[in-house]
């Protein structure tokens, strides 16, 4: 959750709860009754998994006042009680402290490779558990404060975790090659086929490290070749309002903008545009996050 939290917040919400919570809160409790209502279909795992989540949306609405996860975690158990199967939380869309970005991330690995090697099948109940858990770690590790909900849920997932087996190492041909032993192209990509990628994180403008190393890869191309015009365009993914995402897609395409002009690329050549939440690379519902969606493409006219 991004909102701010305190102990004046808990003490007046009970008579103030309408305010700090507006529309939001109206929608997360409509959602939270729809699951509540659900009649989960689908495999042994996606029942135990909506099941769980049931929980958490409660919580979260009902106990902790926390309408934005009340509503994110409702959605995650409506599409599990569909039959839909559902990941853990990606560690990238939560505003975490870097050691607890590093635990996480570990953590998420083992539990990935749980579920892939078959838990959801083997130990669907446990399997559920497992997941849930995580999701309830990382979000109260999150907000940081509530050490022994931090606690609970993180004993908890390495509980289920390790009657899993979620221990245990992939098999090694589940690992990927390092992209560093892919050769690069050695004649210039021809301009129609070129198209550059520069993710962001959630609902961010800034370009990262890894964007400024497409930025330079971008301006180093464009010095090769013969270009009349380089198309910068921003995305977003479905989480947020359409209109806020159309400003979010603007301000990543200018960022990418702003970045290549530093590398000495001329201002003439760039034409922007924003596209929100169209084009999507990778499908969603709305209210998703998708780190595959927030993204700036720059692409080369001849």
């Amino acid at each position: 959750m991004k909102s701010i939290r305190g102990i004046a917040l808990m003490t007046l919400v009970a008579a103030t709860s309408l305010a700090v919570s507006g529309c939001t809160g109206f929608k997360s409790q409509s959602e939270v009754e729809a699951l509540n209502e659900a009649q989960a279909v689908g495999s042994p795992f996606t029942q135990a998994l909506a099941s769980e989540y049931r929980d958490i949306a409660n919580r979260e609405q009902n106990v902790m006042f926390d309408y934005p996860d009340a509503l994110h975690f409702a959605r995650k158990g409506l599409a599990a009680s569909s039959g839909e199967i559902v990941l853990p939380e990606p560690v990238s869309d939560w505003n975490l402290k870097p050691e607890h970005v590093e635990e996480l991330s570990a953590a998420r690995a083992k539990l990935v490779g749980a579920l892939d090697r078959g838990a959801r099948e083997a130990n669907p109940g446990v399997a559920a558990v497992a997941q849930a858990r995580f999701d309830c770690w990382i979000e109260q590790q999150e907000e940081n404060w509530q050490k022994e909900d931090i606690s609970g849920c993180k004993s908890q997932f390495f509980e289920a975790l390790n009657t899993l087996g979620g221990d245990l190492a992939p098999p090694p041909e589940d690992v990927m090659p390092p992209v560093t032993a892919i050769a690069p192209p050695v004649a210039p990509m021809a301009p129609e086929d070129a198209k550059y990628l520069v993710f962001f994180d959630f609902d961010s403008s800034k370009v990262d490290n890894g964007g400024s190393s497409v930025l330079d890869s971008v301006a180093a191309e464009i010095k090769k070749q013969n270009i009349s015009a380089i198309e910068v365009t921003g995305y977003t993914d479905t989480s947020g309002s359409k209109q806020y995402n159309k400003r979010l897609s603007a301000k990543r395409a200018n960022s990418v903008r702003d970045g290549l002009i530093a590398r000495g690329v001329p201002a003439s050549l760039l034409k922007v545009d924003s596209k929100g939440e169209d084009n999507l690379m990778v499908p969603t519902d709305d209210e998703v996050r998708e780190p595959a969606n927030r993204r700036t493409e720059i692409t080369f006219e001849k």
